[in-house]
Protein backbone atom coordinates (compact mmCIF):
# COMPACT_ATOMS: atom_id res chain seq x y z
CA UNK A 1 0.00 0.00 0.00
CA UNK A 2 1.27 3.18 -0.64
CA UNK A 3 2.18 5.63 1.95
CA UNK A 4 3.03 9.63 2.23
CA UNK A 5 3.26 12.39 4.56
CA UNK A 6 1.87 15.87 4.55
CA UNK A 7 4.56 18.51 3.61
CA UNK A 8 2.54 21.72 4.38
CA UNK A 9 2.28 23.00 7.61
CA UNK A 10 -1.51 21.92 8.56
CA UNK A 11 -3.73 20.35 5.18
CA UNK A 12 -7.14 19.79 5.72
CA UNK A 13 -8.71 16.87 5.55
CA UNK A 14 -12.38 16.55 3.67
CA UNK A 15 -15.02 14.28 3.67
CA UNK A 16 -15.84 14.74 -0.11
CA UNK A 17 -13.23 15.30 -3.09
CA UNK A 18 -14.15 19.12 -3.11
CA UNK A 19 -12.59 22.34 -1.83
CA UNK A 20 -16.05 23.29 -0.20
CA UNK A 21 -16.51 19.68 1.26
CA UNK A 22 -16.61 19.52 4.84
CA UNK A 23 -12.96 19.62 7.42
CA UNK A 24 -13.67 16.65 9.56
CA UNK A 25 -10.01 16.82 10.81
CA UNK A 26 -6.29 17.97 9.79
CA UNK A 27 -2.90 16.36 9.35
CA UNK A 28 0.67 18.40 10.75
CA UNK A 29 3.56 18.44 8.86
CA UNK A 30 5.39 15.55 9.10
CA UNK A 31 2.53 13.20 10.16
CA UNK A 32 2.07 10.38 7.69
CA UNK A 33 -1.09 8.20 6.21
CA UNK A 34 -1.72 5.05 4.32
CA UNK A 35 -2.89 6.30 0.72
CA UNK A 36 -6.46 4.38 0.13
CA UNK A 37 -6.98 5.77 -3.49
CA UNK A 38 -6.22 8.63 -5.99
CA UNK A 39 -9.20 11.08 -7.29
CA UNK A 40 -7.97 13.71 -9.88
CA UNK A 41 -6.64 16.15 -7.41
CA UNK A 42 -7.81 14.57 -4.47
CA UNK A 43 -5.78 11.27 -2.48
CA UNK A 44 -7.92 9.85 0.18
CA UNK A 45 -6.15 8.88 3.28
CA UNK A 46 -6.19 6.74 6.44
CA UNK A 47 -4.07 8.67 8.91
CA UNK A 48 -1.49 6.41 11.05
CA UNK A 49 -1.69 8.32 14.56
CA UNK A 50 -5.42 7.63 14.73
CA UNK A 51 -7.25 6.09 12.19
CA UNK A 52 -9.24 8.75 10.74
CA UNK A 53 -10.03 8.63 7.28
CA UNK A 54 -10.72 11.66 4.24
CA UNK A 55 -9.64 13.76 1.72
CA UNK A 56 -7.10 15.90 0.59
CA UNK A 57 -5.48 17.65 -2.13
CA UNK A 58 -2.23 15.58 -3.59
CA UNK A 59 -0.23 18.29 -3.43
CA UNK A 60 -0.10 18.76 0.00
CA UNK A 61 0.99 15.05 0.47
CA UNK A 62 4.47 13.41 -0.44
CA UNK A 63 4.45 9.70 -1.33
CA UNK A 64 7.18 8.04 0.45
CA UNK A 65 8.49 4.22 -0.23
CA UNK A 66 7.58 1.27 2.09
CA UNK A 67 9.99 1.39 4.28
CA UNK A 68 10.85 4.95 4.59
CA UNK A 69 8.92 5.23 7.98
CA UNK A 70 10.77 2.37 9.60
CA UNK A 71 14.05 4.12 9.04
CA UNK A 72 12.50 7.90 9.81
CA UNK A 73 13.34 9.18 13.12
CA UNK A 74 11.45 11.90 14.13
CA UNK A 75 10.48 14.64 17.04
CA UNK A 76 7.41 16.58 17.98
CA UNK A 77 7.43 20.26 17.70
CA UNK A 78 6.38 20.81 21.20
CA UNK A 79 6.75 24.90 21.46
CA UNK A 80 3.63 26.81 19.96
CA UNK A 81 5.81 27.80 16.16
CA UNK A 82 8.62 27.16 15.18
CA UNK A 83 10.54 27.80 11.67
CA UNK A 84 11.65 24.63 9.39
CA UNK A 85 13.69 25.23 6.07
CA UNK A 86 12.76 23.20 3.47
CA UNK A 87 13.75 22.54 0.02
CA UNK A 88 10.78 25.45 -0.89
CA UNK A 89 12.11 27.78 1.85
CA UNK A 90 10.90 28.61 4.94
CA UNK A 91 8.07 27.27 6.57
CA UNK A 92 6.28 27.42 10.05
CA UNK A 93 4.88 24.98 12.24
CA UNK A 94 2.71 24.37 14.37
CA UNK A 95 2.90 22.00 17.72
CA UNK A 96 2.67 18.71 17.49
CA UNK A 97 4.53 18.38 14.00
CA UNK A 98 6.79 16.15 13.19
CA UNK A 99 9.86 16.63 12.26
CA UNK A 100 13.66 14.96 11.26
CA UNK A 101 15.71 16.82 14.08
CA UNK A 102 15.98 17.45 17.36
CA UNK A 103 13.67 20.12 19.12
CA UNK A 104 12.04 20.30 22.70
CA UNK A 105 10.16 16.62 22.95
CA UNK A 106 7.57 17.18 25.66
CA UNK A 107 7.91 13.04 26.11
CA UNK A 108 11.11 12.82 27.35
CA UNK A 109 10.49 15.38 29.94
CA UNK A 110 7.68 17.43 30.59
CA UNK A 111 9.56 20.98 30.80
CA UNK A 112 6.43 23.19 31.00
CA UNK A 113 5.17 22.11 34.89
CA UNK A 114 7.00 20.17 37.73
CA UNK A 115 4.75 17.39 36.69
CA UNK A 116 2.71 15.81 33.91
CA UNK A 117 -0.30 17.08 35.05
CA UNK A 118 1.40 20.65 35.21
CA UNK A 119 2.78 20.58 31.90
CA UNK A 120 -0.29 19.35 29.84
CA UNK A 121 -2.54 22.19 32.11
CA UNK A 122 0.56 25.17 30.55
CA UNK A 123 0.13 23.48 27.01
CA UNK A 124 -3.20 23.82 26.68
CA UNK A 125 -3.13 27.44 27.77
CA UNK A 126 -0.78 28.55 24.81
CA UNK A 127 -3.61 27.71 23.15
CA UNK A 128 -5.52 30.71 24.54
CA UNK A 129 -7.51 32.74 22.31
CA UNK A 130 -6.99 30.01 19.24
CA UNK A 131 -10.12 30.52 17.04
CA UNK A 132 -12.28 27.56 17.24
CA UNK A 133 -12.20 25.96 13.51
CA UNK A 134 -14.28 23.04 13.45
CA UNK A 135 -12.32 20.06 12.28
CA UNK A 136 -9.21 22.36 13.13
CA UNK A 137 -6.10 20.80 14.95
CA UNK A 138 -3.13 23.35 15.22
CA UNK A 139 -2.70 27.07 16.31
CA UNK A 140 -4.30 28.68 13.10
CA UNK A 141 -7.42 27.06 14.35
CA UNK A 142 -8.68 24.28 16.66
CA UNK A 143 -11.63 22.29 17.86
CA UNK A 144 -12.32 21.09 21.34
CA UNK A 145 -11.60 17.10 20.44
CA UNK A 146 -8.26 18.02 18.58
CA UNK A 147 -7.39 20.32 21.59
CA UNK A 148 -7.23 16.83 23.77
CA UNK A 149 -5.92 14.87 21.09
CA UNK A 150 -2.80 17.64 19.96
CA UNK A 151 -2.09 18.54 23.30
CA UNK A 152 -1.60 14.87 24.62
CA UNK A 153 0.08 13.99 21.42
CA UNK A 154 3.32 15.60 22.94
CA UNK A 155 3.12 14.26 26.11
CA UNK A 156 3.39 10.51 24.67
CA UNK A 157 -0.37 10.46 25.58
CA UNK A 158 -2.50 8.94 22.15
CA UNK A 159 -6.02 9.42 22.22
CA UNK A 160 -8.66 8.97 19.53
CA UNK A 161 -9.87 12.17 17.36
CA UNK A 162 -13.33 12.36 18.36
CA UNK A 163 -14.87 13.23 21.72
CA UNK A 164 -17.30 10.56 22.20
CA UNK A 165 -14.10 8.50 21.45
CA UNK A 166 -12.07 9.83 23.60
CA UNK A 167 -15.26 9.42 26.53
CA UNK A 168 -14.55 6.00 26.36
CA UNK A 169 -10.83 6.21 27.86
CA UNK A 170 -9.73 7.03 31.51
CA UNK A 171 -11.63 6.63 34.80
CA UNK A 172 -15.06 7.83 35.58
CA UNK A 173 -15.33 10.59 38.72
CA UNK A 174 -18.18 10.79 40.78
CA UNK A 175 -18.06 14.38 41.70
CA UNK A 176 -16.48 16.95 40.12
CA UNK A 177 -14.91 18.17 43.01
CA UNK A 178 -12.57 15.00 42.60
CA UNK A 179 -11.49 16.29 39.50
CA UNK A 180 -7.38 17.26 39.27
CA UNK A 181 -5.80 19.61 37.01
CA UNK A 182 -5.87 17.08 32.71
CA UNK A 183 -8.45 15.51 33.85
CA UNK A 184 -10.95 15.23 30.94
CA UNK A 185 -14.30 16.79 31.10
CA UNK A 186 -17.12 15.19 28.42
CA UNK A 187 -20.49 17.27 27.67
CA UNK A 188 -24.08 15.52 25.98
CA UNK A 189 -26.36 16.97 23.84
CA UNK A 190 -30.28 16.56 24.43
CA UNK A 191 -30.07 13.23 22.91
CA UNK A 192 -27.34 12.07 25.09
CA UNK A 193 -24.05 12.21 22.57
CA UNK A 194 -21.00 13.20 23.82
CA UNK A 195 -20.54 16.40 21.42
CA UNK A 196 -17.72 18.39 23.51
CA UNK A 197 -14.76 18.12 25.84
CA UNK A 198 -12.22 20.06 27.87
CA UNK A 199 -9.29 19.77 30.36
CA UNK A 200 -10.11 20.22 33.62
CA UNK A 201 -8.15 23.46 35.42
CA UNK A 202 -7.72 23.98 39.43
CA UNK A 203 -10.85 25.30 41.22
CA UNK A 204 -13.07 23.25 38.93
CA UNK A 205 -12.23 25.66 35.65
CA UNK A 206 -11.77 24.23 32.64
CA UNK A 207 -9.87 25.03 29.49
CA UNK A 208 -11.92 24.53 26.37
CA UNK A 209 -12.41 25.51 22.46
CA UNK A 210 -15.57 27.60 21.90
CA UNK A 211 -15.38 30.14 19.90
CA UNK A 212 -12.15 29.94 20.97
CA UNK A 213 -9.92 28.50 23.44
CA UNK A 214 -11.18 29.91 26.40
CA UNK A 215 -11.60 29.22 30.62
CA UNK A 216 -14.88 28.90 32.12
CA UNK A 217 -15.55 27.45 35.35
CA UNK A 218 -17.59 24.21 35.64
CA UNK A 219 -20.59 22.68 37.77
CA UNK A 220 -22.56 19.89 38.29
CA UNK A 221 -24.84 21.04 35.56
CA UNK A 222 -22.17 22.04 33.32
CA UNK A 223 -20.06 24.84 31.68
CA UNK A 224 -20.74 28.19 33.03
CA UNK A 225 -19.70 30.84 30.51
CA UNK A 226 -19.75 34.40 32.66
CA UNK A 227 -20.05 36.34 29.35
CA UNK A 228 -23.37 34.98 28.27
CA UNK A 229 -24.10 34.93 32.07
CA UNK A 230 -25.28 31.43 31.45
CA UNK A 231 -24.56 27.06 31.15
CA UNK A 232 -23.71 26.57 27.29
CA UNK A 233 -22.71 22.86 27.60
CA UNK A 234 -24.50 19.89 29.89
CA UNK A 235 -21.77 17.89 31.93
CA UNK A 236 -22.28 14.17 31.12
CA UNK A 237 -19.06 12.60 33.53
CA UNK A 238 -15.52 13.42 34.00
CA UNK A 239 -12.81 10.84 33.79
CA UNK A 240 -9.42 10.74 34.62
CA UNK A 241 -7.28 9.60 31.72
CA UNK A 242 -3.94 10.18 33.22
CA UNK A 243 -3.46 6.95 35.45
CA UNK A 244 -4.33 4.60 34.07
CA UNK A 245 -1.01 5.54 31.49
Amino acid sequence: MNKGICNVSVAPVRADTTDTSEIITEILYGESADILEFQRNWVKIKMHYDGYEGWMDVKQVTLIEDDFLAKRKTYLIAEPFQSYVQDSGKILLSIGSEVSFYTIYAKRSPKRGINLRQSIVETAQEFLNVPYRWGGKSFFGIDCSGLVQLVLKIHGIKMPRDAYQQAERGIPLSFVEESQPGDLAFFENPEGRIIHVGFMLENSDIIHAHGKVRIDSLDSLGIFNQEQNKHTHKLRFIRNILDEC
